[in-house]
């Protein structure tokens, strides 16, 4: 059985290619290992608060010190963590919006990201993850093609969540794109069916394993 961890990042709703895509990886997931569950959050429907003073506060603070706000603020950031921990795949539909991750990635990232609990540092300062052991297909979507040059030197998306992902200790990535839907319907057909043929592929490989 496997518990997949889907996160959903895009704004544009079922308009969105990215989300498109990755569904169907999901779905075909599924289908490989029965009994599967899939925990779902969507950002784009329900974005998580940027983090302020009062969830710093409570991140930092000893739990029988915390104020009531702090405790609400810190117990989101817990579970939050908690799903991520519970999955053994984790799936990301990440959309560009100018030229990187959506804001609402970036929140999650910051919920899930704390010290002592998904990383640390050793003693000589070095930064060890703590989220070991999971399998990360990240699906990105991008109007133009910015997996080669000379855009890839301006996509500060997919560095940042790979970065992000084995800064936390996460580092069996497959990455799948969806690229050039921006030239038109005809180009974003053809960058759905390819990402769409490459999603097969990666299932193939989870069956076969």
């Amino acid at each position: 059985m496997r518990n997949i961890l889907f996160i959903i990042t895009s704004p544009r709703g079922a308009e969105s290619l990215s989300t498109k895509v990755a569904r169907t990886l999901v779905d075909d997931l599924k289908r490989a290992a029965p009994g599967t569950t899939v925990v779902t959050r969507d950002l784009g429907a329900e974005p998580l608060p940027h983090l302020e003073a009062t969830a710093l506060g409570g991140f930092f603070t000893p739990a029988d010190q915390q104020t009531a706000d702090q405790k609400a603020a810190a117990a989101l950031s817990d579970t939050l963590i908690a799903e991520l921990k519970a999955a053994d795949t984790i799936v990301i539909a990440s959309a560009m919006i100018n030229f990187t991750i959506t804001s609402t990635l970036k929140s999650w990232f910051d919920h899930v990201t704390r010290a002592g609990i998904t990383f640390r540092y050793t003693e000589d300062g070095r930064p060890e993850g703590l989220v070991t052991g999971k399998k990360v297909y990240l699906v990105v979507a991008t109007g133009g093609v910015y997996s080669k040059p000379p855009l890839d030197a301006i996509d500060f998306q997919t560095p940042y969540i790979k970065h992000m992902l084995g800064f936390l200790g996460m580092t069996d990535v497959e990455i799948v794109r969806v690229e050039g839907s921006i030239f038109g319907p005809e180009a974003a057909e053809k960058a759905v069916a390819e990402a769409t043929a490459a999603v097969k592929a990666l299932t193939r490989e989870a069956l076969a394993a």
